[in-house]
């Protein structure tokens, strides 16, 4: 992604430092942070200073390789194998997290020397986030082909440069279809409660100088009834067998909408989102977070100070899910860095 004219992964290690993209403090603030230990990265994924399935993968399989220099210290394979664990403890629906760890696990199993396994977990980290530069941007050139000059395109949380290691997901149709040349409104909804869509997505496409409006959450299904939406892309934090899609809360209810409008609606996802040991979307686990995010909102006010606010009545309660399921008969298409696919046919993007 371009930040004032500069180019940024949202995630990369340079001499074994881990460093991402504070994503907490967007759109106010660009913050830089780097972390050298494994607890650090787990944090940064669990607290979403880090977040979006590819970028949570990539941040997983850099915390690998700093868990493997931490073995090379102590010697101690428990502690390897707790720090593995606690990796994959922190965000249970993006199955990426769990592909991309055991991507780079699978690297040193055969290793024997404790420097050639330090090698080989560092390399295929940076492999792993090689490849997920690339299926992205291919994403993009095959969703761009479904976007029309002048077409009015919706989406839902983030699923852009900031999800990713680059490029996006949803947004990578949407940024390569700007980039040839092709007239493009977005709406982006402002995805409760942590409001990736007002912050992070509307900070995106600002950046990339794309026409588009926030709009509130349960506004969508009044802009389809009028007609100005044409299209509907979002991303995907799971993808079971049957293509059922786990994604952020509120996906079902744009399908839903969608469908009864007759909006197409389609899926932006690598293949390393595919779990085929999940049958249907009921296997798919899905996170619930602290009720503190119902309940307060963050930001910096005029002043540039941080601040937060409570929304709520003290002393009520408040549920939290993550993540929903949308039954694939409600998706039009599965757009992968090998091609489009329907949704009951998607174990064909592995071929």
């Amino acid at each position: 992604m371009l930040v004032n004219g500069r180019h940024y992964r949202s995630v990369w290690m340079e001499k074994n430092i881990v460093y991402v993209i504070n994503q907490k403090l967007l759109p106010q603030k660009f913050e830089i942070l780097g972390m050298k230990t494994v607890e650090e990265v787990a944090d940064a994924i669990q607290t979403m200073v880090i977040r979006g399935a590819p970028a949570i993968g990539a941040s997983g399989a850099y915390g690998v390789a700093l868990a493997m220099l931490t073995y090379a210290k102590n010697g101690f394979s428990r502690d390897f194998e707790d720090k593995i664990s606690l990796l994959k403890s922190t965000r249970p629906t993006a199955h990426d997290l769990f592909h991309a760890i055991d991507y780079v696990l699978d690297s040193i199993r055969n290793e024997t020397d404790i420097n050639k396994k330090i090698k080989a977990a560092k390399k295929s980290a940076e492999e792993y986030a090689n490849q997920s530069i690339k299926a992205c941007k291919s994403i993009g050139m095959f969703g761009s082909e479904l976007i029309k000059d002048g077409f009015r395109i919706a989406t839902h949380c983030n699923a852009g440069w900031l999800a990713t290691v680059d490029w996006g997901t949803a947004l990578s149709p949407i940024y390569f279809a700007k980039r040839q040349g092709k007239r493009i409104k977005v709406f982006v909804d402002e995805t409760r409660p942590v409001l990736q869509g007002a912050r992070l997505t509307s900070w995106e496409l600002r950046q990339e100088g794309i026409e588009h409006y926030v709009i509130s959450d349960n506004a969508l299904g009044y802009l389809m009834k009028k007609g100005e939406i044409d299209l509907m892309i979002v991303g995907a934090d799971r993808i079971a067998k049957n293509g059922d899609v786990a994604n952020k809360i509120g996906t079902y209810e744009k399908a839903l909408v969608s469908k009864d409008n007759h909006i197409p609606f389609f899926v932006a996802a690598p293949t390393s989102t595919l779990d085929l040991k999940c049958k249907s979307g009921s296997e798919i686990p899905i996170e619930e977070r602290s009720e503190e995010e119902v309940h307060y909102v963050y930001g910096f006010d005029d002043k540039g100070e941080w601040r937060r606010l409570r929304t709520t009545p003290k002393g009520v309660k408040a549920r939290n899910p993550a993540f929903d399921i949308t039954p694939a008969k409600y998706i039009t298409g599965i757009i992968t860095e090998n091609g489009i696919f329907k949704p009951h046919n998607i174990e064909m993007a592995l071929r």
